[in-house]
């Protein structure tokens, strides 16, 4: 089978196959989610480390519903007219951190275009809400680019989450044509203002799609001229035939060498790695 430049689907190498979450507490989140109608990006988007977060008991929420109003290349939640707002779901949210146990709770959502501030005032609320219910708990957002709201930014920083994320995910010269709807110099911007004040700002990226080691290079030069502290650098993996093709498989020897740069560069936390995924170990990092 072969891609459609006539390139041949590359094979997945052996460091990439994980097992399938058929631990007991893996069941016991996905049956938490189901009974309070909540969605994490762990389902929506296949993330390779299902298996892992959920046999630690962790998961990252995805608020505001599972349709988003983007339609990015390599992303494999659905996309199309996202359904009303649910005002419940800031609470249903609190009761599963509560009967999952949580300390350290991700909260990231579809692109919500449709909405005058993208959503900036329900992630807001959200944190408010697991605020009120445990005032230790800690919280990381992984945030949309609000179509360069700065208002509605300013919203989410204001309601202070300890970690405000926002990924770049792909270098420069590709982000055209994997993002067609974003913006690059838009979400460096973003992470600009957000490690100005007192959150720390995190991004970042999935290699594979066909790019040079100098976009890389470049790419974290950038991420890191914003004053972005922590970063995240995993391995592209083609969800259907229909999204955009593997270009390479980067070994796991090549993404520490990725890490040891990217300290080098003056980032304070890097986790690199095959199955690295935005929210892997975020936890660890507080």
């Amino acid at each position: 089978m072969k891609t459609p430049s006539g390139q041949p689907y590359l094979r997945k190498p052996p460091w990439l196959k994980v097992p399938p979450p058929y631990a007991r507490h893996s069941h016991h989140i996905r049956a938490t989610l189901a009974g309070l109608n909540l969605h994490t990006v762990c389902q929506e988007a296949h993330c390779p480390n299902i298996a892992e977060c959920f046999a630690d008991g962790t998961a990252t929420f995805l608020i505001m519903g599972n349709t988003c109003t983007r339609n990015c290349l390599y992303c494999h939640v659905m996309h199309g007219k996202p359904q009303p707002l649910d005002r419940q779901e800031c609470e249903r949210l609190a009761k599963a951190v509560r009967d999952m146990n949580l300390n350290y709770v991700v909260i990231t959502s579809v692109t919500r275009d449709d909405l005058p501030d993208g959503g900036a005032y329900f992630f807001a609320e959200c944190i408010d809400r697991l605020r009120r219910e445990n005032p230790e708990i800690k919280t990381e957002v992984l945030i949309p680019d609000f179509r360069g709201n700065q208002a509605a930014l300013d919203k989410t920083i204001k309601a202070a989450p300890d970690v405000i994320n926002h990924n770049i995910e792909v270098v420069r010269s590709l982000f055209g044509r994997l993002r067609p709807q974003g913006n690059y110099t838009l979400s460096l911007n973003i992470l600009r203002h957000v490690s100005r004040r007192a959150v720390i700002a995190k991004s970042g990226f999935m290699v594979g799609f066909g790019e040079t080691n100098d976009d890389i290079l470049s790419l974290m030069d950038d991420l890191a001229s914003t004053g972005c502290a922590r970063l995240t650098i995993g391995q592209y993996q083609q969800p259907t035939l229909k999204h955009w093709p593997v270009a390479k498989y980067y070994h796991p020897e090549e993404f520490a060498k990725l890490k040891e740069i990217a300290y080098q560069k003056g980032f304070q936390h890097v986790e690199s790695g095959p199955l690295v995924r935005s929210s892997y170990h975020a936890a660890r990092e507080v």
